[in-house]
């Protein structure tokens, strides 16, 4: 399988996203831009320009209709997907670290990071009302005192936000009330991603402990484990197999001390159901920072800490596939 190289930033990937139907992916970095890929050739679409730090998240609503974004310029920023609009600027205190639009595509919700005496916040916003934009009030806005916030998604029908914390937490805030639902810690370490499936019914989450853990996102059980020899940075969930996609390596300031091999952070296969590692893909120079399956099944994306995006196309053997039990 042949990837198709996305060459669109100077800095490392922060996060890469598929819209629903997936012919489009978004891609952010550090580098204060967010690009908008055709997924089908690798074609560049535009970028959505405004932010002045490095932009930690991108989100996409259901009908590709708006785009959000975070950053480290401390603002959340709303934009028209098609024009590259700028349609609203929601100012924080801290850098914003995740960001979200409910399956309605009507509310927002976005973390900010606990850094210069402030404290880690999630806040909501209706954008059906006009009001809440203008103020920049968020209808609710819950602090995260103890350990801030490093990932966080929304879960099925749009009544809670699942979020994962830096010290290996879960909890799941009401988007009505603001309280906390449920609460689970399986991880030890830093939470730095969460995907859901494709249904919404199950998260899999990658932690600084070497490992992705499936969960269900409503009672949060913990389903599966899948263990590696290092960080895991990123996982995502085939929404067509029963398989899933990990990303991961050093920290980027431990690279260079300890890997003298070209090319060889790989993507790793994982069967769902069996916690078995059946393949790996290689290709970036560095640490894989996100990956992200195409909403068809049919290919996957991965971004890295080397600035390039590289979208794999899965050869038909793969879909034949059968793990030996």
């Amino acid at each position: 399988m042949k990837p198709i190289l996305l060459q669109g930033h100077e800095r490392s990937i922060t996060q890469i996203k598929y819209n629903r139907e997936g012919d489009l992916l978004f891609s952010v970095a550090k580098d204060t831009v967010t690009n908008v890929w055709y997924s089908v050739n690798g074609e560049r679409l535009g970028t959505y320009n405004g932010h002045t730090g490095a932009v930690w998240c991108v989100d996409c609503d259901w009908d590709t209709k708006n785009v959000l974004t975070g950053s480290a310029d401390n603002s959340c920023r709303l934009w028209d997907c098609e024009t590259g609009k700028q349609l609203a600027l929601l100012q924080t205190n801290s850098a914003v670290r995740t960001c979200g639009f409910d399956f309605s595509g009507n509310i927002i919700m976005f973390s900010t990071d606990k850094q210069m005496g402030y404290q880690c916040y999630l806040n909501f916003f209706d954008l059906r009302d006009p009001q809440q934009i203008e103020d920049n009030q968020p209808y609710l806005s819950i602090p995260c005192s103890d350990h801030k916030i490093t990932s966080a998604v929304w879960g099925p029908l749009g009544e809670f936000v699942i979020a994962g914390h830096e010290n290996g937490e879960f909890n799941q805030f009401s988007a009505k009330s603001g309280e906390i639902l449920k609460k689970a810690k399986e991880h030890t370490k830093q939470i730095n991603d969460i995907q859901t499936s494709v249904d919404l019914t199950m998260f899999i989450s990658a932690s600084k402990d070497n490992t992705a853990k499936l969960f269900d996102s409503t009672s949060l059980d913990h389903i599966k484990t899948f263990k590696t020899e290092r960080p895991v940075n990123s996982a995502a969930i085939s929404p067509i197999m029963e398989h899933v996609v990990m990303g991961g390596g050093q920290e980027a300031m431990e690279v260079t001390t300890t890997s003298t091999r070209i090319g060889k952070f790989e993507a790793r296969f994982f069967h769902a159901a069996y916690e078995e590692e059946f393949g790996r893909v290689k290709g970036h120079f560095g640490p894989i920072n996100c990956v992200a399956f195409h909403p068809d099944g049919k290919s996957y994306s991965s971004g890295g800490e080397d600035g390039y995006v590289r979208i794999h196309y899965f050869d038909p053997q793969y879909f034949d596939f059968e793990l030996e039990a």
